[in-house]
């Protein structure tokens, strides 16, 4: 047995590995550590893994990647028990890998094969504060027949949030998830759209087969065709090779538009023609080709008043509006602030290896206060920036971004001097950063991340590139005025 500080036992653990011989033989070592003392449950599949960590706690999770599928999976294992230490394994070990594991969630990265004092180590790096469990861990109810996962207080898939709103969107992604027909998702940019649409697909019968997200606002016009449809060598200048497009690709699957209102009509044409029929043509090409694909779309525009305003195609709209989920922005979710701020504050801290644990009253009462015009994105760009610049065991208020602290209040008299409540109110003034300068900060934060790249911060951003440029426009008439 290896060594160990004297106490740390008594942990359960779960194993995901190629096959039941090699998660037989990982259990084996797991048991020499000494740390683990039930049998560990093995598992083949990660969607079975998921499942139990969904209904019951656990101390203690090794999942080899190359059954999983790739260290992105590993954000879904994380979510289901975010409590758990997560420990990736791989017989394809490089740095890359190993920092791409944790950026997923993963606590550790080990190399197979690998020894039991290697995984002995590891184990007693990351257990060494954690307290031995009373009793069995917990369990949740167990999930319906359907073997739907229930909701639990406060996450549901990638979401986070329990307010009565948000439980109000995860029934309806619940029941809409097992049609296959179209889903309309609006709601403003960082409110979390592609979540809902991976959370739909994730619940479906469909979760097998894979799912593809196009940004319609991140592609240019021309090329669009293409990347929804596929196209054929020599179909236009560059297109020196077959190519298959995301309908294709999507095949048994589901397939998210996100922002279509950015296709051009011409486009949208082409899209309800694909959706009556379930058959398109690669550009270039003459034959029909026909696939299955659930569609998802989203949008952060009021698609009536793009209809009205003949952007976008009145048949189609209604084609594609027939289960309609709408996310509300995070100032309609106060409740759900403090509750993502912490999610996102011990998931950077671990990144940044900082000693984070939580916020001060006053720190959270600003942020409840704030409007947040950036929604969740916009929330957990905060949270990044504070545990990169600060390291403490709670957030404080000072710690803040400034145009979440308001100046400090000056009150006034009757017999105060008029000049004196004049500037008063101007001080007031001067402590309210305008939407329009909310707005230029966080969009040139965007393109500073992308170097100046329009199209590649407008996705990031959920918002048209036209809408940057427009947003630039007025900002430089602004200055010359």
């Amino acid at each position: 047995m290896g060594s160990y500080t004297s106490g740390m036992h008594g942990f359960s653990a779960c194993v995901l590995d190629q096959n039941l011989a090699s998660a037989a033989q990982t259990a084996k070592l797991l048991q020499g550590t000494g740390f683990i003392d039930e049998t560990p449950l093995l598992f083949q599949e990660g969607n079975a893994l998921i499942d139990q960590l969904s209904v019951a706690a656990v101390d203690v999770v090794l999942v080899d990647l190359e059954k999983l599928g790739g260290e992105e999976a590993l954000v879904d294992i994380t979510m289901a028990c975010p409590e758990a230490i997560l420990l990736a394994m791989s017989s394809k070990g490089s740095v890359s890998r190993a920092l791409g594991s944790m950026s997923a969630g993963a606590h550790d990265f080990i190399i197979k094969p690998f020894s039991q004092k290697a995984l002995s180590d590891k184990l007693e790096a990351h257990l060494s504060t954690r307290r031995r469990r009373k009793s069995a861990p917990a369990k949740r109810p167990a999930p319906p027949a359907s073997k739907v996962p229930q909701v639990s207080e406060c996450r549901f898939e990638r979401f986070v949030g329990s307010c009565d709103t948000m439980r109000a969107v995860y029934d309806q992604i619940t029941k809409m998830a097992g049609s296959s027909a179209p889903v309309f998702i609006t709601g403003e940019s960082g409110t979390g759209k592609e979540l809902a649409a991976q959370a739909l697909h994730n619940r479906s019968p469909r979760s097998s087969k894979p799912f593809i997200a196009i940004n319609c606002a991140a592609i240019p016009h021309e090329l669009m065709e293409s990347e929804i449809f596929g196209h054929v060598r020599g179909a236009f200048t560059g297109a020196t090779e077959n190519r298959r497009g995301a309908a294709e690709l999507a095949d048994g699957g589901t397939l998210f538009l996100d922002e279509i209102g950015e296709l051009d009509l011409k486009l949208q044409t082409k899209l309800l023609r694909f959706l009556q029929t379930g058959t398109y043509q690669r550009v270039g090409e003459t034959s029909l080709r026909k696939v299955d694909v659930r569609i998802i779309c989203a949008t952060n525009r009021n698609p009536l008043v793009e209809v009205h305003e003949g952007r976008f195609r009145e048949d189609l709209f209604y084609r594609l509006h027939v289960l309609p989920i709408h996310l509300p922005p995070l100032r309609e979710r106060q409740d759900d602030v403090i509750e993502l701020a912490k999610t996102f504050l011990l998931r950077s801290a671990g990144e940044e290896s900082k000693r984070f644990q939580g916020f001060t009253a006053d720190a959270e009462a600003l942020m409840r206060a704030y409007n947040w015009p950036g929604n969740v994105r916009e929330l957990e760009n905060t949270i990044r920036q504070i545990t990169v610049m600060h390291d403490s065991l709670a957030v404080t208020a000072d710690m803040l971004p400034a145009h979440l602290r308001p100046a400090e209040k000056v009150g006034f008299t009757p017999l105060d001097d008029p000049l004196d409540m004049r500037k008063t109110i101007s001080e007031r003034f001067s402590s309210v950063e305008p939407l329009w300068s909310q707005e230029k900060r966080i969009i040139e934060n965007a393109l500073a991340v992308f170097e100046g790249n329009i199209a590649q911060a407008a996705a990031a951003l959920e918002i048209s590139p036209s809408t940057i440029y427009r947003k630039k426009q007025s900002w430089a008439e602004r200055q010359a005025c």
